[in-house]
């Protein structure tokens, strides 16, 4: 069983446990529910911005703890200022370090897309961002069936929400394509032994319907990257590790940017 395997099993369980705490009633009620979501094609084609969707992420199963120290506002308010497209907060909690709380105080500080990074395997989940504040949520085509993707994006899409989904190779993509979703994302990374390759986005971009907004995720490290991702035609760049584990994220992504 790899760690994929491991996360899925044990999002089921906490799923199950938040149906139980919180009713689906619950969550429509919420103040957030209510709000009307940004763009987030808007957003990653403003000129003004960057194409980056910053990352908030404390620990990973891979690297473990990468920054534990820093505040969501003062982390999220710093990438906004440096040009983001959009915010990425991890809400799972057991791996990750994520709290859904996260996502609402990174919502409630700034005024631009947020996306809800997790593991959606279930309808509940899509309500739950909404009423947390989200305006993006992702699908992993490793972890869900074809049926599956068009239930959760159908529910988003009729609920306002942007739909990134994320894939790693041809098989993936090819199955997974589907006209309600918004983006797709190409994950350098293998979510299954966590090996990373920024080649992985270089040879699936001509495969992306040109309908699609293009991203690259993970294993971004240097500006250099970036330009030549946009001249293979990506719009996007999931950037996460590489500025959380500065002192400062904020003011690491603001010197990245210098360079682009």
């Amino acid at each position: 069983m790899n760690i994929l395997d491991k996360i899925v099993i044990n999002k089921k369980r906490e799923v199950l446990s938040a149906k139980k705490r919180t009713s689906y009633t619950q969550l429509e009620e919420s103040d957030l529910f209510q709000r009307d979501c940004y763009s987030f094609k808007d957003f990653l084609l403003d000129p003004v911005r960057t194409g980056i969707i910053a990352e908030f992420k404390r620990k990973s199963p891979s690297k473990g703890i990468i920054n534990d120290r820093v505040s969501v506002k003062a982390v999220t308010n710093g990438y906004a200022a440096a040009g983001a497209s959009a915010l990425s907060v991890l809400t799972d909690r057991n791996f990750f370090m994520g709290k859904k709380a996260d996502l609402v105080a990174a919502r409630q500080a700034n005024t631009i897309p947020v996306l809800r990074k997790d593991f959606m395997i279930d309808e509940y989940q899509v309500i739950e961002a909404k009423s947390l504040g989200a305006d993006i949520i992702l699908l992993i085509a490793a972890i869900l069936t074809p049926a599956e993707i068009d239930k959760l994006a159908s529910l988003a899409k009729s609920l306002g929400l942007n739909v990134l989904l994320e894939v790693h190779n041809l098989e993936e993509l090819e199955r997974s394509i589907n006209p309600k979703l918004d983006a797709i994302g190409v994950n350098n990374r293998n979510l299954a032994d966590f090996t990373v390759s920024v080649e992985t986005s270089y040879q699936l971009a001509p495969h992306i319907p040109q309908e699609f907004l293009k991203i690259s995720e993970s294993a971004i490290s240097n500006p250099e990257t970036i330009k030549q991702l946009k001249t293979a035609g990506f719009n996007g760049f999931l950037i996460g590790e590489n500025f959380m584990k500065q002192a400062d994220p904020g003011l690491a992504m603001v010197e990245f940017v210098k360079e682009l």
